[in-house]
């Protein structure tokens, strides 16, 4: 198998990638030595239980090349004598004239100093992400003349420009992504003998065990007993919170109270806008927050709501892992017919789906979600044993375990792993 693979992420640990870290650990429960890089520190204040289990050591580039100039140079140095440093500087140059920017000249100098300081037992290059990460993962690779590889997920496929993907796809050894979506675009960008692969994430049904306790019978009708509603997700204009308070407003007739855990640039707009719609009482801003805690909201909440959008950017959701976790506890979901969600979400049978930046429409099923707890749990168990037999974790880690070149004893073992 792959002796050691360097996985490279633009930050760690994440709040808001714990996809990311489940998948870490479980690459290394199936026999694989990674070792982490990050492209910049850490800046949640907390982290999740699973980014405790992760035994891989974590290393840091250099964030902004200006703060660290002498371990450029250091760098730059080791690196004088090494025939691909000079293909390398082709293929950046080749990049910035197309785009010339700080962020461009950041992550060449980012992929010298990975390559500077790589892991001498390390055979390999897995970057999360096809925009950033990938940039140096593919200019690493080029000075170091070993392989990398890619997993694409949201944001950074629907960001990036044609050319940047189009070269990334003919490089990389292999790419995966987590949405069909997603891997059409990416397909019709890469070439026939370079296929891009749908893996997903999928969940750790060993963490996210099943909801025990019978889902309330609130139906908005005690104001002493208010419906729950449930958002996980950052306060970024993607996630189209603004849409979800403009709707909750037109439920007048309702008790409800919605929860929101997360951070995101925008809450103190969305907190604004609450205040402004007579709102801000039957709110509560909870921030970010670590997976035993939103766990536990997940099993105390009666319906779960996260309309997707289409930012004006182009950046969207690939296939939001907190709808998949809000499914595994039997939790009815309300989102959009965005991306890679309806390849969750089967509208009317495991939740109900409704049009992107659509008030009026998000605040009927709103309604009538909250009045009918009999299609709430209907729609609940249906989304849990959608979960559980097509979104278990295991069976993409045991892919990517495959690709990331173990042996067949060591592949045949995660495969039957993951269909325990």
């Amino acid at each position: 198998m792959t002796r050691c693979i360097v996985v490279l992420l633009k930050g760690y640990p994440r709040l808001s990638e714990t996809f990311i870290a489940h998948e870490i650990l479980g690459l290394e429960r199936a026999g694989l030595d990674l070792r982490i890089v990050a492209m910049r520190r850490p800046t949640d204040e907390k982290i999740h239980p699973v980014h405790r289990q992760i035994a891989a050591p974590v290393a840091y580039l250099c964030e902004y090349l200006h703060q660290e100039p002498l371990r450029l140079l250091r760098s730059l140095w080791r690196l004088r004598a090494r025939p691909g440093l000079r293909r390398a500087v082709t293929t950046f140059w080749r990049d910035f004239v197309r785009d010339i920017s700080r962020n461009r000249l950041r992550r060449f100098g980012q992929a010298l100093v990975l390559a500077a300081e790589f892991p001498p037992e390390a055979e390999r290059i897995l970057a999360h992400f096809i925009h950033t990460p990938a940039s140096v993962a593919r200019y690493a690779s080029v000075i170091l003349e070993i392989p990398w590889s890619c997993s694409a997920h949201a944001k950074d496929i629907w960001t990036t420009p044609d050319w940047d993907l189009a070269g990334k796809l003919a490089a990389a050894d292999w790419v995966v992504t987590c949405t069909r979506s997603g891997r059409d675009r990416l397909a019709a960008l890469a070439a026939p003998d370079r296929p891009v692969e749908l893996v997903y994430h999928g969940l750790d049904l060993e963490r996210f065990t099943p909801m025990v306790a019978p889902r309330s019978l609130r139906d908005g009708s005690d104001a002493l007993q208010p419906v729950i509603l449930l958002t996980v997700g950052r306060a970024v204009e993607k996630k189209g919170l603004d849409i979800l308070l403009a709707a909750l407003a037109k439920l007048g007739h309702l008790h409800w109270r919605w929860v929101h855990i997360g951070g995101g640039a925008q809450r103190k707009d969305l907190a604004r806008q609450g205040e402004e719609l007579g709102l801000a009482g039957r709110i509560d801003w909870l921030g970010a927050q670590d997976q035993e805690v939103v766990l536990t909201q997940y099993r105390a909440a009666d319906l779960f709501v996260l309309p997707c959008r289409v930012a004006r950017d182009g950046d969207r959701d690939g296939l939001p892992n907190v709808l998949v976790e809000a499914q595994s506890q039997a939790l009815a979901c309300l989102s959009t017919n965005v991306a890679g969600v309806p390849e969750l979400i089967e509208d009317g049978e495991t939740g109900l789906l409704v049009a992107p930046d659509d008030a009026d429409a998000l605040a009927e099923a709103l309604a009538r979600l909250m009045s009918d707890p009999a299609l709430r749990r209907r729609l609940g168990k249906a989304g849990a044993a959608r979960v559980r037999q097509h979104f278990d974790h295991g069976v993409g880690i045991a892919r990517l375990v495959e690709l990331l070149g173990a042996t067949p004893k060591v592949a045949a073992a995660a495969i039957e792993t993951a269909a325990e």
